[in-house]
């Protein structure tokens, strides 16, 4: 059972027990050096504190360790499990994430060419009635209607506008770290130098 739908449809539940909405799961890589991705956010926020992460990822490792110990693990072999935030520039994988940034560019890769094209940027227009995803072209102005079933990769690209409209819950604290991180560079620049 270890392909991306069936993940998430187990991780899920686990998520919205804690009050997350899941964006993604994905496991990639090969071998050992696989890795389970897990992408939540607060629905009311769009974001995901650290302590929002740690707390989710517990909660999966104690869920997956269950399945192993029943031998009914989900995943064989070794993995890495990753629990993030979708980030400023996130990927777009569920239909309303397409009306929710209405307004804001994206970058959309199909499986398949509609119109004779594969890839799409512009502006995301919303979802129409038939549930294609409208996107207009930044130089034509033209608005293509992409069928969402046909959508392999979708994010939204990094914009002025887009980071004004992704501030960040809080910065406390953010001025310390970047004086910590300033005195460990001081810190090696000197061991260095020795």
């Amino acid at each position: 059972m270890s392909d991306n739908d069936a993940l998430y449809r187990l991780i899920e539940p686990e998520a919205q027990t804690l009050g997350f909405a899941l964006v993604r799961v994905r496991l990639f890589g090969r071998d050992d050096e696989r890795t389970l991705q897990v992408m939540a956010e607060r629905p009311d926020t769009r974001q995901l504190t650290i302590d929002d992460c740690a707390e989710l990822s517990r909660r999966l490792s104690d869920k997956l360790d269950e399945l192993e110990a029943e031998e009914r693990d989900p995943i064989e072999g070794a993995y890495r499990l990753e629990v993030s935030s979708p980030g400023i520039d996130r990927p777009l994988t569920r239909r309303q994430d397409f009306a929710d940034w209405s307004g804001h560019e994206a970058r959309i890769v199909l499986t398949e060419a509609v119109d004779g094209q594969k890839q799409f940027k512009g502006e995301l227009e919303g979802i129409d009635v038939d549930g294609s995803i409208a996107i207009r072209h930044p130089r034509t102005g033209e608005v293509a209607q992409v069928p969402f079933a046909l959508i392999a990769d979708a994010k939204l690209v990094l914009t002025d506008r887009l980071i004004a409209a992704t501030v960040p819950l809080s910065m406390e604290g953010a001025d310390e770290e970047i004086e910590d991180m300033s005195a460990d560079a001081d810190t090696v620049e000197e061991e260095e130098s020795n």
